[in-house]
């Protein structure tokens, strides 16, 4: 189904209007850097080695002061180029491979179905939010790491507070390091009493040997915390609005038990929404011709993924929520060594999701209008802030 040309789903028809890229946009701090919508330019860009992650280097085009400000206290390997994003990002991608995150299958279908047990005896209507979404994310993001579930609120509430728009640097870099803060203690506490989980596999494998200290694990540990709350948590919620949305969609995830599909679907809405709307930030290390276009060294880049997986040279007919297509090749985890290194975990999670929920509750559906749905401008990550259902 075409959505309406106002649908929340859609990228600004401002940007869309730019072109591929690249263009000058300004940004809050009165810097220019270049905006590149395109899918092939952004591909190309986001591989070629003249283009830095580092957020520390002059032009880099911060998301907000505070922002800006967190980056300057302490960064992971998100944040770093080659060869120490290299070095930093292999310590702790094994737990991450394929076939470790296959292993977790049955563990997370667990915690899926046991969320939606309870879920079911809530009075209705109930929040899809925070009643299924952000549960499954923070439990299964904990089990990850070796993270205690029982202080879920403690680190969910930083984690919103240092994502959020309205921040100030203060309050940021006061987010950042309660939640620095609490896992070096809890880096400290499994330095001596080692438990499941990646933190621990990490201590034994590259701690204890020297080769990482526990202050550069803590800021590894926050980003894959964080990221794996806001970004799963959000998306599960949205997804699952869009379906409602499109009920010809979601009948085809309801009455499916091919896996096939399922993946297919996951792609497709990933695509179709790309819940990261603050771009990919990068600054040029040396001049870069494109086209006619020459983005000088020391400029900033911003490539937008969302406005990529709406790239009709790529996607046809992108504006139509279609999860029988093929997407798999959607920017939504960026592209190339920056690529999200939690895919495998965050794509095994919206596939037990996508594939359990509406089967388990056939009857699902929206319980106001959907101009009512309270929407997340105010964060990195995009979502709804309630869902209220019914069945």
């Amino acid at each position: 189904m075409l959505k309406e040309p106002a649908c929340p789903f859609d990228p600004p028809s401002a940007m869309r209007e730019l072109g591929a890229g690249p263009v000058r946009v300004r940004l809050w701090d009165g810097s220019t850097p270049w905006l590149v919508t395109g899918y092939d330019l952004g591909r190309k860009l986001l591989v070629d080695p003249r283009v830095s992650a580092d957020s520390t280097r002059s032009g880099y085009p911060h998301f907000d002061l505070g922002s800006r400000e967190r980056r300057k206290d302490g960064r992971s390997f998100v944040a770093l180029d080659d060869p120490e994003h290299a070095r930093q990002r292999r310590m702790v991608s094994p737990p991450f491979a394929i076939r470790n995150i296959d292993a977790l299958k049955d563990e997370v279908a667990d915690i899926v179905n046991g969320l939606i047990d309870e879920f079911l005896t809530r009075p209705r209507p109930a929040d899809l939010v925070g009643g299924l979404a952000f549960p499954t994310s923070t439990k299964v993001i904990c089990r990850m790491l070796g993270v205690p579930y029982a202080d879920h609120e403690f680190f969910q509430d930083e984690s919103t507070r240092m994502l959020h728009r309205d921040s100030s640097p203060d309050m940021v870099v006061g987010a950042q390091e309660a939640l620095r803060g609490y896992l070096r203690e809890l880096i400290d506490r499994q330095l001596r009493e080692p438990a499941d989980g990646l933190i621990s596999e990490v201590i034994e494998t590259q701690v204890r040997p020297g080769a990482l200290s526990p202050e550069q694990l803590s800021y590894i540990s926050m980003t894959l915390l964080v990221a794996g709350l806001e970004t799963t948590g959000n998306m599960i919620a949205l997804g699952t609005l869009a379906l409602l949305r499109n009920p010809e969609q979601l009948a085809v995830l309801r009455e499916t038990d091919d896996p096939g599909v399922v993946n297919r679907a996951v792609d497709e809405l990933l695509r179709y929404l790309n819940i990261s709307h603050s771009g990919r930030r990068r600054v040029a290390l040396e001049d870069i011709t494109v086209g006619d276009v020459v983005i000088r060294a020391g400029e900033g880049i911003i490539l937008t993924s969302e406005l990529a997986n709406r790239d009709p040279d790529n996607f046809p007919d992108p504006d139509r929520l279609d999860i029988t297509r093929d997407a798999a090749h959607h920017l939504a985890f960026g592209f190339g060594p920056h690529h999200c290194l939690g895919r495998p975990l965050a794509v095994l999670e919206l596939q037990t999701v996508y594939g359990t929920l509406y089967r388990r509750i056939p009857t699902l559906r929206l319980a106001v209008d959907f101009a009512d749905v309270p929407f997340k401008y105010d964060g990195v990550a995009y979502g709804v802030r309630e869902l209220p259902v019914s069945w």
